[in-house]
């Protein structure tokens, strides 16, 4: 039974606890969400919201104070530049849970916890990056635009295979003269001799 516990222990001792949550809260205010358990999320949302409250105000005193929490720099330097001007106007309820399942190996009850004003910057998916070819792949290239073309000429046919063939074999020769090449080393001499 809960008996009016105040906070969640999180079975850790109050040093690693503390420590914990400001790596988590600074990592919150850094990447404007991330992945824990649920547990960890609610204790967290108790320990970065005042936090957020007292960025709204913009002095040496809050930046310290904050800073005692966070313990990063940057985090409170985000935390005070980007941030606090976009939730300057909303008067409470700055994060949100959202659970997401449960965790493989041991069936924790999982969830991400996010900055509200940020989900949708948080949510976006990002752009797709184009993969660049390889060398390898240009004897595939350009079989597949001769089949594109329907003209299929068996000179080029035997070219392209000639190549693959004697890329294979280049190949065997450098693993089989992998081994031969390296050193040995001679034993050691004890220093009692």
């Amino acid at each position: 039974m809960r008996h009016n516990r105040a906070i969640n222990h999180l079975g850790r001792q109050s040093g690693h606890r503390k420590a914990m949550l400001a790596n988590m809260a600074s990592s919150l205010i850094l990447s404007k969400q991330i992945e824990t358990t649920v547990a960890k999320a609610k204790a967290l949302r108790m320990y970065v919201e005042p936090l957020i409250t007292k960025s709204k105000e913009d002095t040496t005193h809050s930046r310290r104070i904050v800073f005692s929490y966070l313990k990063q720099k940057e985090a409170v330097s985000e935390l005070f530049r980007v941030v606090a001007p976009k939730i300057a106007d909303r008067p409470g309820g700055y994060t949100r849970i959202v659970r997401t399942g449960f965790r493989v190996g041991d069936a924790a009850d999982m969830a991400i916890i996010q900055l509200v004003d940020f989900a949708e910057a948080a949510a976006a998916p990002e752009k797709e990056v184009k993969k660049t070819s390889t060398r390898r792949s240009g004897a595939k290239k350009a079989a597949a635009k001769e089949g594109e073309e329907g003209t299929t000429n068996p000179a080029n046919k035997k070219n392209v295979s000639r190549k693959a063939n004697s890329t294979k074999a280049a190949n065997k020769t450098a693993t089989k003269a992998a081994p031969a090449a390296r050193k040995v080393q001679a034993p050691r001499k004890s220093g009692n001799a």
